[in-house]
């Protein structure tokens, strides 16, 4: 029987210096390998070209380096490109470069499918295949960085996990994935230009904060009434809004950093007085700062974008009570590339 070959990226630094040790050879050849891994992002054991052709050979023979694939690229017209991203079991997520005038931002997927129920999201109507593996989430980024560069002539500059999937039930590949991408050994790009959303999972939230993370958090709020965010996001009967208020109060009491509020205001669902007072009152609990964004349909017309008579007043009342807000525009939207409509439709 032919042993399956393992895939070397699971292997770390030190692992991979202890391959070398045990075949007689020197243990820098596994801090050569990795960085041709990670900081080079090669994907055949051949690129290796400081690497004689017999260490490849055996290599070759011992492991495999399972990298994605863009399978499909589409354009926006406003420049917001999505991928269509193969795996190496060719299973297929998506991920999305978001370009403005400051900045391109990469938007990434954590899990095959979601394990939420998000009614508004398409995303949430896919079955949850798998999570990523943390090379997996590294090679979204790596791929996005050349479109940024290749397109826009700029560097990525941000990385949201905003994609497919809730990262927190993913929680050790999504970290293992940071360090490698703020790593000097991998991209070396600052924690402060990465925010981690999540539609809000006390435990994990709690634990990120025990982790001393120093990346940014984001919460999908949405309503600040339990009964209507649970209409909108049913999971939340399991993770209620005081228990998600005192896991924010732990993670601002560690970290010291603000979490930002993603909140989509809906026709006829959270567009009344009483949907903007419960929200300016949440705000109150830890510092914090509010995204309204501009909701994109999902063909099925329960959820209409509502009117912006009432976003005025939603800003209004938040400036009223000092709490930053800002309303985000959606990219992509020609290409099913906007926020809630990543379903793998091309």
């Amino acid at each position: 029987m032919v042993s399956e070959k393992r895939d070397i990226r699971a292997l770390s630094k030190e692992e991979l210096r202890s391959f070398f040790e045990s075949i007689g050879d020197k243990a820098f050849r596994g801090t050569q390998v990795y960085d041709w891994l990670w900081s080079k992002g090669i994907h055949s054991f051949d690129d290796m070209t400081n690497i004689s052709k017999e260490t490849r050979k055996h290599l070759d023979e011992n492991f495999v380096i399972n990298h994605i694939k863009v399978d499909h690229l589409q354009k926006s017209n406003d420049g917001t490109i999505k991928n269509a991203v193969k795996l190496h079991d060719d299973l297929v997520v998506e991920s999305v470069l978001i370009p403005t005038k400051k900045r391109t931002t990469a938007c990434v997927s954590s899990q095959v499918g979601c394990s939420l129920d998000c009614t508004f999201c398409a995303t949430a109507r896919l079955k949850r295949m798998r999570n990523l593996n943390p090379d997996e989430i590294y090679d979204q980024v790596v791929a996005i960085d050349k479109e940024s560069r290749l397109y826009h002539n700029k560097p990525l500059s941000n990385i949201v996990f905003m994609g497919m999937g809730e990262p927190l039930m993913n929680y050790k590949n999504v970290l293992e994935s940071i360090e490698k991408i703020t790593s000097e050994d991998g991209l070396g790009m600052s924690p402060k230009r990465i925010t981690v959303s999540t539609s809000g999972v006390p435990k994990m939230i709690k634990k990120l904060a025990d982790d001393e993370v120093k990346f940014n958090l984001a919460v999908s709020l949405h309503s600040a009434i339990q009964e209507k965010r649970e209409q909108i996001m049913p999971f939340a009967k399991s993770f209620t809004l005081p228990d998600l208020r005192e896991s924010l109060e732990y993670w601002y009491s560690k970290t010291k950093r603000k979490i930002t509020y993603e909140y989509i205001v809906w026709k006829d669902i959270n567009d009344r007085w009483e949907d903007i007072e419960a929200l300016v009152t949440f705000c109150k609990y830890v510092p914090c700062k509010v995204n309204i964004i501009e909701y994109n349909p999902i063909e099925d017309g329960h959820f209409q974008q509502a009117s912006s008579t009432v976003i005025d007043d939603y800003i209004q009342a938040l400036e009223h009570d000092r709490i930053p807000v800002t309303v985000r525009r959606s990219r992509g939207k020609d290409i099913d590339a906007a926020c809630g409509q990543l379903a793998n439709k091309q």
